[in-house]
């Protein structure tokens, strides 16, 4: 039976590698399918879809070509998150039976691909998107949830690489 150590260290290898994955799929999908998330962050900026009596319809952006640059920034973003997971879940996997300063500093590519998770989600979503664009206002363009959820997890794992292990 493997150490509860070298367990805990398989437990934080998959875990970014999973966030990792997911980014990859998420960036994927947004450039295949261009067209569907672009329309959301179109409809967020645009506040069209807030309620009507709302006091801040004047944030709004009524400019293609903004939508399209933040969209184009929120993918390279996204890329690179999967980009750093992934080679921050490898070099974990390569350290996983070194002792644990070795593999504590193997970290650091991961803990960078989750802040910038963080970023996403959290300034991106729900600061941006949520507060300044009203995005919680809408019935149809509200992402809120969605955000909660992956920041849920990004929160969840930083935290898990942060344990000690050794």
């Amino acid at each position: 039976m493997p150490s509860t150590s070298f367990l805990f260290r398989i437990t934080k290898t998959f875990s970014v590698a999973a966030i990792g994955l997911m980014t990859l799929i998420i960036v994927i999908g947004n450039v295949t399918d261009y067209y569907t998330n672009y329309y959301f962050v179109e409809h967020v900026m645009k506040m069209d879809t807030i309620f009507p009596g709302s006091r801040v319809h004047y944030r709004s952006i009524s400019s293609p070509f903004i939508y399209n640059a933040g969209y184009i920034l929120i993918i390279l973003m996204e890329a690179m998150m999967a980009s750093f997971c992934l080679k921050g879940s490898w070099q974990m996997f390569k350290n996983l039976r070194n002792d644990g300063s070795v593999f504590h500093a193997s970290k650091n590519w991961a803990v960078a691909g989750i802040m910038i998770g963080i970023l996403i989600w959290f300034l991106g979503f729900e600061v941006i998107g949520g507060e300044w664009f009203s995005m919680w206002q809408s019935a149809t363009w509200n992402g809120l949830p969605a955000a909660e959820r992956v920041l849920s997890f990004l929160f969840f794992v930083l935290i898990l690489l942060h344990l000690r292990d050794d």
